[in-house]
C-alpha cells in the first residue's frame, strides 16, 4: 500500500423512513403514489451524498412505524431522516427515534418552490403539507428528551440539500469519533496544564477508545525495519519534499527508519489518530524516536491518520474531525502576531497535514529542537493560501468538551525558515483583538488549522455530539 493511499473511513450509515396519514389514503387514491414518487427522489439524492442510505420505506400509522423503528434500530444506523412528506402523526416517528439511538433529521421538503392555488384540489394540497407536522414533531420529541434537527424547502432545493449534507458530514464524523481508536504514546510534556486531558472524558464526550502506549511499542518496531526499506521510505521523502541542505543524511535514514515503524505501529492497534511526546535523555533511544517522529507523523497526517506531538490528545481528535470534513488540519499553535500587516503567525514545529500545503514541502534539518531533547529533521510549509478554519477541542471545568472556532484567511507575507510551519492568517481584525478573543475561550495553546471555511459543518458536529459551541468573531 502506498504511504499515500489514504484511509477510506466506513461509509455513513443514513437510515430513511418517509411517511404519511394512511387515513387519506382511500379518500385521496392520487397522494399516495404521489408522495412515493417523492421519497424514491429523495432516496435518490441521499445516496449522492457519498453515504449508505437503509430505506425502509414508506409507513402510515403508528403500526408501521413501530417495524420500521425495529429495522433502523437493527441497522445500526449514524443518522436517522424522517421524511414528512404530508400530516402525519408523532406517534409514528417518536418510536423510531427512541430505539435507534442515532441522532434524528427531520426533513420536510415539498414538491415544488410553490402550490398551483388555482388548480389544486385537498388531495394535492396535501402533498405540499408536510410542514403542517413538523411543530408536533418538535412538540413530542422535546417532551421525550429526544435532540432532533429539521431542514425545510422543496423536493430539488440545493439550498435545503446543502443542510441536509452537511448533516450528513457531520454524522460520519460523529461516527469517526465513536468508533474511533485513538493512541496515546508516551507522556504529557511537562507543565502543560492545558494539554493534560482525562482519558475517561473522551469516552464521555464522544465515544471511542484511547489506547495507551508505551516508546517500547515504537521502538520494538522500529528495530524490525530493514535496511531496504529505510531505504525506499528515505526515497519517498525526497520524493515528497524539497529536502534544506541541513538535512544530515543519518538523521534522514533514521527519520525513514522511524516512520515504517509508526506505519507498523499504528496497523498493529488500528488507530485513527495518534497523539505521543517522550522528553527521552542524553541521546538514549527514546530520545532518539522521540526527535525521530515528524517525517513520520507527517506522512501518516497526509494520509488521514492525525498525529500530533506534545501529548496533545484534544488536537489530535479536532485534526481527525477536520480531516474527515475535509479540510485537512495541521497542529498548530500561535507563533507572533504581525500588527504591521493585521495578520496573525501561526504554526508548529514537528508534525504537519502536508496534504494542505501550500507549495511542496521542506525538510530542513535542525541541530536542536527548541524546548525539545534531540535533533534531526523538520517540516516547514504554509497552508494553502484561501480561506481556513482554526479549530480546537477545550475542557471545561466539569470536564464537558466544547469546540471553539474562527474563521480567517491564509494571506502572503514573510514567513520564518527555522524547520516549522506557520502560515500568516488574516481575521479581519487587530491580531491582538482576535488573540485576546480566541485566548478567553479556554482553548488549550494548541488547535487544528484547516482550509476552508468550515464553521456551518462544525456546528453541525458540535450539535450531534451535544458539545458547546463557541465561534470566536472580533
Amino acid at each position: 500500500m502506498s504511504t499515500f493511499t489514504r484511509v477510506t473511513p466506513p461509509r455513513t450509515k443514513v437510515g430513511l423512513v418517509a411517511g404519511g396519514l394512511g387515513a387519506y389514503w382511500p379518500q385521496f387514491p392520487d397522494l399516495l403514489p404521489q408522495l412515493e414518487r417523492s421519497s424514491a427522489r429523495v432516496a435518490e439524492r441521499m445516496k449522492a451524498l457519498d453515504c449508505e442510505v437503509v430505506d425502509v420505506g414508506f409507513i402510515s400509522d403508528a403500526q408501521e412505524g413501530a417495524a420500521a423503528a425495529e429495522r433502523l434500530r437493527e441497522a445500526g444506523c449514524d443518522l436517522i431522516v424522517g421524511f414528512l412528506t404530508t400530516y402525519m402523526t408523532a406517534t409514528m416517528l417518536v418510536p423510531i427515534a427512541q430505539r435507534s439511538g442515532a441522532p434524528v433529521l427531520l426533513i420536510n421538503l415539498q414538491p415544488t418552490e410553490s402550490m398551483d392555488h388555482a388548480t389544486f384540489d385537498t388531495g394535492q394540497w396535501l402533498a405540499y403539507c408536510g410542514a403542517c407536522p413538523l411543530p408536533e414533531m418538535a412538540n413530542a420529541f422535546l417532551r421525550c428528551d429526544i435532540p432532533f434537527r429539521s431542514v425545510s424547502g422543496y423536493l430539488e432545493d440545493e439550498r435545503a440539500w446543502d443542510k441536509i449534507g452537511r448533516w450528513v458530514r457531520a454524522a460520519g464524523v460523529r461516527a469517526a469519533l465513536r468508533r474511533g481508536r485513538h493512541g496515546l504514546m508516551g507522556h504529557l510534556y511537562p507543565g502543560m496544564l492545558d494539554v493534560a486531558s482525562d482519558l475517561t472524558l473522551v469516552s464521555a464526550n464522544f465515544g471511542g477508545h484511547v489506547e495507551v502506549l508505551e516508546f517500547d511499542d515504537l521502538r520494538v518496531r522500529v528495530e524490525k525495519v530493514t535496511d531496504a526499506e529505510a531505504r525506499e521510505r528515505t526515497e519517498l521523502a525526497r520524493e515528497v519534499f524539497d529536502l534544506a541542505d541541513t538535512v544530515n543524511e543519518d538523521d534522514l535514514s533514521w527519520a525513514a527508519r522511524v516512520s515504517v515503524g509508526l506505519d507498523r505501529l499504528v496497523s498493529d492497534f488500528e488507530l485513527d489518530s495518534l497523539a505521543y511526546y517522550h522528553r527521552g535523555l542524553d541521546g538514549e533511544i527514546h530520545e532518539r524516536l522521540g526527535a525521530g517522529m515528524i517525517l513520520g507523523a507527517s506522512l501518516l497526517t497526509a494520509r488521514g491518520i492525525p498525529a500530533a506531538g506534545e501529548y496533545e490528545l484534544r488536537t489530535s481528535l479536532a485534526m481527525l474531525v477536520m480531516d474527515r470534513l475535509g479540510g485537512g488540519g495541521s497542529f498548530t499553535e500561535l507563533q507572533a502576531l504581525d500588527f504591521a500587516r493585521g495578520h496573525v503567525e501561526m504554526g508548529h514545529d514537528g508534525p504537519a497535514h502536508l496534504a494542505i500545503s501550500s507549495h511542496r514541502p521542506l525538510l530542513r534539518g535542525l541541530g536542536v529542537y527548541h524546548g525539545k531533547r534531540g535533533w534531526g529533521v523538520s517540516v516547514e510549509f504554509d497552508v494553502t493560501r484561501g480561506p481556513v478554519t482554526a479549530f480546537g477541542l477545550r475542557q471545561r471545568r466539569d470536564g464537558a468538551f466544547g469546540f471553539v472556532v474562527s474563521q480567517g484567511e491564509v494571506v502572503p507575507g514573510p514567513l520564518l525558515r527555522i524547520g516549522n510551519t506557520t502560515s500568516r492568517v488574516d481575521f479581519g481584525c487587530d491580531p491582538g483583538e482576535w488573540t485576546d478573543a480566541w485566548s478567553a475561550t479556554g482553548i488549550s495553546h494548541h488547535w487544528a488549522l484547516g482550509t476552508g471555511h468550515r464553521a456551518a459543518d462544525l456546528r453541525a458536529v458540535a450539535d450531534l455530539l451535544g458539545a458547546e459551541f463557541v465561534h470566536v468573531q472580533p
